[in-house]
């Protein structure tokens, strides 16, 4: 499903998902989930992953307008919302509050530059590992960690 080129900076891995899903992926995606395979659900799903940069609603629109220019704004943002309920993709905010989204549905990280809103995705085990066993040492009495995503913050050189 995913094309994985890596980057090896001071012991940890820096890793860009290039997606390379076809039509009938997102088909067997959707319907895995138990989702009604409709053109709209498709398109969407699709545009999230041609675009591979958290692309925000309007560049998701942007995309399908050039295939279907009468898809409404309004189904798009409900088949979003029908997806992220699904986990076929996740929300990603910015310090900007820009709602964004993201089809890498392993777990990750972000860096998120403040200069230009720009976002990237960050892999690593070994951070991912050391997270872990630290919340595993603490306690959180009535409450359930079901996820652990770090947010870095700064610039892009």
């Amino acid at each position: 499903m995913y094309i994985c080129s890596f980057l090896k900076e001071n012991n940890s891995f820096k890793r860009y998902f290039h997606m390379n899903i076809t039509l009938e992926d997102i088909r067997i995606k959707l319907a895995d989930k138990g989702l009604k395979v409709t053109p709209q659900r498709i398109s969407v799903l699709e545009a999230v992953y041609h675009l591979d940069n958290h692309p925000t609603v309007e560049n998701i629109l942007e995309h399908i307008h050039q295939s279907q220019p009468n898809i409404a704004t309004g189904t798009v943002y409900k088949v979003l919302d029908t997806l992220v309920e699904n986990r076929l993709i996740k929300k990603v905010t910015t310090d900007k509050d820009v709602m964004r989204y993201d089809g890498i549905m392993e777990s990750h990280h972000h860096l998120y530059c403040a200069r230009t809103d720009a976002i990237e995705d960050y892999f690593d085990r070994d951070l991912d590992e050391l997270l872990k066993q630290y919340f595993q040492s603490r306690k959180f009495p009535g409450f359930q960690i079901e996820e652990i995503v770090l947010q870095l913050r700064g610039q892009f050189k």
